[in-house]
């Protein structure tokens, strides 16, 4: 894929997600989209990052090795995401979650469109 077209899928996906978990109210048909899109962010997309970041240059992952590795990475993001936002004075609320898993997407997403970008240059 395009490292353009993959940085804006992951931008529109991450303003798509915020802006759902924000404004879908709980009753209305929107809250099963809100409810699709933060679990999909919260489990695949930050993992998924640090996969395109840390294999960008290397050997490619088939798309089982890469999906397995984005989903425990993922985890394991969030997991110490929480640890430290618990144990800091921010604390652990909703707001504090939503923007510091996006800004950790959004970095993870940018330095491995730089690195993509980069690679793709190299090529011409």
């Amino acid at each position: 894929m395009n490292p353009t077209a993959w940085f804006t899928s992951i931008l529109l996906f991450t303003a798509l997600t915020l802006v759902l978990t924000a404004v879908a109210p709980a009753g209305s048909p929107l809250f099963i989209a809100r409810f699709v899109f933060a679990f999909a962010f919260v489990s695949f997309f930050p993992g998924y990052c640090l996969v395109n970041l840390l294999f960008s240059g290397r050997n490619k992952l088939s798309l089982t090795e890469e999906t397995v590795l984005s989903v425990a990475l993922s985890f394991s993001i969030v997991g110490l995401t929480g640890l430290a936002l618990g144990l800091s004075s921010v604390g652990l609320g909703f707001q504090s979650i939503s923007l510091s898993l996006s800004l950790i997407v959004l970095v993870l997403a940018t330095v491995a469109y730089a690195l993509k970008a980069k690679k793709v240059r190299e090529k011409q």
